[in-house]
């Protein structure tokens, strides 16, 4: 059964999630040339513990970080390490908070420093297509419609997507039902009610879509080496339009469409 939170439940996810994008901005911010994995890791659990929350991963299922940090060819789950980020690396950013009981989870890829035009061109189509799937978090609608629209983009822009990890609900715990597939035909599986809370990311390869588990259990690469992205919004299905609740401030209540400049997929 997928949750459907109540009005004071929604208003504190919109909290949790507010206090998420805010952190991730910070992280964001901190990351540059030089500046090792584990060093940036540990500034975000401090940023975490100064604003009296708690990280949704660590200790989860084992996992030892307080963000997931992902290099380059690295799709999702990287862990803290010495590595130091170079110029023109991508970095996949994931951060989860739990405040006062309840998770705001979101992620984005930032280049370090200016990276090439076709790796641009990944990370720019990963989160159009994000933004093309929470428009299709609509009331009454098929969960399979936000699953096709990511698909559907990425694939005409000549990318693929990860197919063995997925999003998910989200509320009190990291992970609930349903689950979200970055694929699959569209009007298909559970209807959208409002009150449900979904984290939407997609997760794209330049390349082959296949990926492997590294041998320290956590960190996901692509099989071919190639780069991957990673983009994650905490979005809330409403009567109306779907809200954006890990947008950065000053737009964090605005409601969603397609981010501007992007195009349709079918």
């Amino acid at each position: 059964m997928i949750p459907i939170k109540t009005p004071p439940e929604i208003a504190a996810m919109r909290k949790s999630c507010a206090l998420a994008a805010e952190l991730l901005q910070e992280v964001v911010a901190h990351a540059h040339p030089g500046c090792s994995l584990e060093d940036l890791d540990r500034f975000a659990g401090e940023r975490i513990k100064a604003r009296g929350a708690r990280s949704a991963f660590l200790g989860y299922k084992g996992f030892n970080g307080q963000t997931c940090l992902s290099v380059n060819e690295e799709v999702v789950h990287g862990t803290p390490r010495k590595r130091k980020l170079q110029y023109g690396d991508i970095l996949s950013i994931d951060l989860g908070v739990i405040w006062e009981g309840w998770v705001g989870d979101t992620a984005t890829t930032i280049p370090i420093g200016e990276a090439p035009a076709e790796v641009q061109r990944l990370l720019e189509t990963t989160e159009k297509s994000l933004h093309f799937a929470i428009d299709k978090a609509r009331a009454g609608k098929r969960l399979g419609n936000v699953s096709h629209a990511v698909e559907a983009y990425v694939t005409s822009q000549g990318f693929s997507v990860v197919r063995e990890f997925v999003g998910h609900g989200v509320g009190r715990t990291l992970h609930e039902e349903p689950q979200i597939p970055n694929f699959g035909p569209p009007n298909q599986g559970p209807k959208l009610k409002p009150g449900m809370c979904l984290a939407i990311e997609p997760m794209v390869n330049m390349g082959s879509s296949k990926v492997r588990i590294l041998e320290d259990g956590w960190t996901v690469v692509t099989a071919d080496g190639k780069p991957s992205a990673h983009f994650e919004h905490t979005i809330l299905v409403t009567e109306t339009d779907p809200e954006i609740l890990t947008l950065p401030a000053p737009g964090r209540t605005a409601k969603t469409g397609v981010s501007p400049g992007a195009k349709g997929a079918n």
